[in-house]
């Protein structure tokens, strides 16, 4: 029965200490709020997912837990990423919940939109996606940026939802489905389409960070958006193929256009077009192996099935 589903609402935290007081109590007044309006149930929690912080986030994560209830927490044994910590707290509450939201710490996505959310779900949606309807807050490059990666995603084959990160509602139901995708490199926000059920989009407002400071430098941006092409795609392979097919033919004309240039005798010593082609097909290989070496590094850390997350601690080991 979809009335009065449990709803766990998962919130990575990464040397969060600054913002989680502020921000907790947002999250508590939000699931009291769906309770009292008897769409979820009370036994509904927040679930913080510590992720290897070096400040006091835990030890905030305990004391909140020791006062109310509806806050529970786990921590992760070291730190590993905004994705694992994501997917620690999803498969930590799959089994406990009938549907789960993730949703950053920073209190930059509007939690109000997980009322619309809880009530796509209602309506039949196993998965309910979180999307900006505009970026007026962010700066041009970063705006630029973002907009230009989901082009470049969807460019290469790759099926994930405009504008959509990481705040989006999803059912026990789809998590047990996903519980079967065993990838290390994690690009959650493309996996999910992959998985199928029901679902739809709700449109929110974000905000500016309400404390602290980002932890997703330019430098992590674009690793995650390189991990999201060689994990969902293989087209950059497929363009080396095609580009070397190119240059082969170029080349091939260019052995002739050579010998019939030598049968004329019009050869001259060319000193500055031998380094030129020398240097570009140098250049054009060393990409090539590049990419083709992400790919094989990619292909090494998934033959290991290392565990993608260890949980050390639980706010309720003592129960």
């Amino acid at each position: 029965m979809k009335d009065n589903a449990i709803l766990y609402i998962i919130i990575p935290c990464y040397n969060e200490e600054k913002v989680l007081q502020i921000t907790s109590t947002m999250f508590l007044e939000k699931i009291e709020s769906l309770i009292n309006k008897g769409k979820i149930s009370d036994k509904s929690r927040i679930m913080f997912v510590n992720d290897g912080s070096k400040d006091r986030t835990w030890e905030i994560i305990c004391e909140l837990a020791k006062t109310d209830e509806h806050y529970i927490g786990i921590s992760q044994s070291r730190n590993r990423g905004h994705q694992n910590a994501v997917l620690a707290g999803l498969m930590e509450a799959k089994d406990n919940c009938d549907i789960t939201i993730s949703i950053d710490c920073d209190g930059q996505d509007d939690i109000n939109a997980m009322d619309k959310m809880v009530d796509e779900y209602l309506n039949g949606c196993e998965i309910v996606y979180g999307v900006r309807s505009s970026r007026q807050t962010d700066t041009f490059f970063k705006r630029f940026t973002a907009q230009g990666f989901y082009k470049l995603l969807n460019a290469m084959g790759a099926e994930v939802v405009y504008n959509h990160a990481d705040y989006r509602l999803v059912s026990s139901r789809v998590l047990k489905e996903f519980e079967n995708f065993k990838e290390v490199n994690l690009f959650l926000r493309g996996m999910f389409p992959l998985v199928g059920f029901k679902s739809t989009s709700v449109y929110y407002e974000r905000h500016e960070r309400i404390a602290g400071e980002s932890h997703y430098p330019l430098r992590k941006m674009l690793a995650l958006a390189f991990d999201g092409i060689t994990s969902l795609s293989i087209k950059p392979i497929r363009m080396i193929t095609g580009l070397g097919t190119a240059i082969a033919m170029l080349s091939f004309v260019g052995v002739i256009w050579s010998i019939v240039m030598a049968v004329l005798g019009k050869t001259v010593a060319g000193w500055a077009s031998m380094v030129c082609i020398v240097t570009f097909i140098g250049g054009i290989q060393l990409i090539c192996l590049g990419v083709i070496g992400e790919y094989i590094g990619k292909i090494y850390m998934e033959v290991k099935h290392r565990p993608r997350y260890i949980i050390s601690e639980r706010t309720n080991d003592d129960k």
